[in-house]
């Protein structure tokens, strides 16, 4: 039984606005932080890191990681084949697979404990996610070599179990594990708490971020028994754990889970009941019906635009995370950011993260801050 673990990590980008280059320098100061943990697991013996960022490569090299840099674009870069090559190339056979700001709140026993799963087990594969996975850990076993893996990252872990047969264990629903890097709505939950390593919290303090509608947001879920909705794909876990640990009275709709591992996406099969209402009702009428059942709330907009189906670049949709709606060139992406804006309860726009990770982040944040909640 090898008790070797390799961990490999993924980080490209090629940003075409300044919105998206703020989000790159978090999420490099982020993968820097996570390597630096990663020096103090000793079970993890070798680091490889795949990006197509030149400046990573000092950085990166200096805490221990076997950098190689590639010139694709993130957009035609093939996330299976490139773990595929790197599995084989170095006789890989304990992976812990991760892209480089997935999971920045990660602690060091937390990763020593994925460590020492993966050196303890055979035949197996450890994820954060089954459906969206930012972290999956496996040991590499016969057939590993002719399995059709996928081109992103989420489905690595269905497509490992599926495929080879691996016995598949969750982790545990824990900040460190579910927090991710992914939208600037998440940016702002870092920036706004006390969350966040040495160089992603330097990165994100020279962003002059905005937090008055998250503050808001804060103030209404440390309060006693006020109503907050919670929109898209919002899983159980995040649901358990906000009845928990809070006073609060939810209001849940939960919609398209999975639609990215299962191929909903592409297959063009992503329907929402939020947007059938939003076509029936309006925008502005949808945001009025909305205060009048809770006193914030958090919308992942992700499913929204596919049901729309919506082609808008990352500069749109992370402007809309930002609430800059006069910034932003899709007509109906404006409208309705600036309908969330104005809208007379705090309403945070974002991605699938700002309703698992961000809302954990919140609760963790809160349970220990506001005197009165256990």
């Amino acid at each position: 039984m090898s008790n070797k673990v390799s961990a490999v990590i993924f980080e490209g980008s090629s940003p075409l606005s300044l919105v998206e280059e703020m989000m790159v320098r978090v999420r490099e100061a982020a993968l820097l932080d996570n390597l630096e943990k990663l020096t103090q697991v000793p079970e993890i013996r070798d680091y490889y890191l795949f990006t197509n960022r030149p400046e990573l490569e000092k950085p990166a090299s200096r805490l221990g990681a076997q950098v190689f840099l590639n010139n694709t674009d993130p957009r035609h870069f093939h996330f299976g084949e490139t773990l595929k090559s790197a599995v084989m190339e170095h006789g890989l056979r304990k992976v812990f697979c991760l892209s480089g700001a997935g999971c920045p709140l990660i602690t060091v026993q937390e990763l020593k404990m994925v460590a020492r799963k993966l050196v303890e087990r055979e035949n197996y594969v450890y994820t954060n996610n089954t459906q969206s996975s930012d972290m999956t850990a496996f040991t590499v076993t016969q057939g590993f070599a002719t399995a059709a893996l996928p081109a992103m990252d989420n489905s690595l872990a269905l497509s490992l179990r599926d495929q080879l047969g691996l016995e598949m264990e969750l982790m545990p629903h824990t900040l460190g594990l579910l927090f991710d890097i992914d939208t600037p709505s998440d940016l702002l939950v870092l920036g706004a708490g006390p969350f966040g390593g040495p160089r992603t919290r330097m990165a994100i303090a020279d962003l002059k971020l905005d937090y008055q509608t998250l503050n808001a947001a804060k103030q209404v879920l440390g309060a006693e028994y006020e109503e907050v909705a919670l929109i898209g794909r919002v899983g159980a876990p995040v649901i358990g754990r906000l009845n928990a640990d809070l006073k609060l009275r939810l209001r849940v709709f939960s919609e398209e889970r999975g639609m990215k591992s299962l191929g909903r996406i592409e297959n063009n099969e992503v329907i929402s009941l939020l947007g059938l209402l939003l076509d029936h009702a309006g925008i502005d009428h949808f945001f009025e019906y909305l205060t009048r059942v809770a006193r914030c709330a958090f919308i992942d907009s992700r499913v929204l635009f596919y049901h729309y189906q919506l082609e808008l670049a990352d500069r749109e949709r992370f402007l809309s995370d930002l609430g800059c709606w006069e910034e932003l060139e899709n007509p109906w992406l404006r409208n309705f950011t600036r309908a969330a804006v104005t809208c007379k309860i705090p309403v945070l726009l974002g991605g699938h993260s700002l309703v698992s990770g961000s809302l954990w982040a919140l609760c963790d944040e809160l349970v220990g801050s506001v005197p009165g909640i256990r």
